[in-house]
C-alpha cells in the first residue's frame, strides 16, 4: 500500500484546496451553488483521487487516478481564471492560486511520467 501522505504531490494538491476554498469566500452567493461549487469539487478531485489511486492495487490503476488528479487541476486553474474575468477574484489572489496550481501540475505530472516509464519498462 503506498502512502499518499508522504508525496509532494499530494501535498501541493492539499494546499491548493485549502488556498481555493479561502479565495472562493468572497464569490457571489448566487454563485455557492454554481462556479463556487465547481472550483471547489475540481480542487477537492485532486488530492482525493491521489489518496484514491494511491489505494488501488495495480500501477496501472494508480497512474490511470493521477491522471484525473491532474485533469482535474486543470480544470480549476481554467475555473479560476473564469472567476477572475468575471471580477469575482482579485489579480492578486488569482496569481497565489495559479502559481500554486502550476506548482502541483508540475510535480504531479513528473510522477505520473516517472511511474508510467518505469511500469513501461518491468
Amino acid at each position: 500500500m503506498r502512502d499518499y501522505s508522504k508525496l509532494d504531490a499530494f501535498k501541493l494538491a492539499d494546499d491548493v484546496v485549502l488556498l481555493i476554498y479561502q479565495v472562493t469566500k468572497t464569490f457571489p452567493k448566487e454563485e455557492l451553488y454554481g462556479l463556487t461549487a465547481q472550483i471547489r469539487r475540481a480542487a477537492i478531485s485532486v488530492p482525493s483521487n491521489i489518496v484514491e489511486g494511491c489505494a488501488r492495487e495495480s500501477q496501472q490503476e494508480y497512474i490511470r487516478f493521477l491522471g484525473i488528479a491532474y485533469a482535474s487541476l486543470r480544470e480549476a486553474g481554467y475555473q479560476l481564471s473564469l472567476a477572475k474575468r468575471l471580477g469575482y477574484l482579485s489579480e492578486e489572489d488569482f496569481l497565489k492560486c495559479h502559481l500554486k496550481i502550476v506548482e502541483a501540475e508540475k510535480v504531479l505530472y513528473s510522477l505520473k511520467r516517472s511511474l508510467h516509464k518505469l511500469s513501461s519498462s518491468i
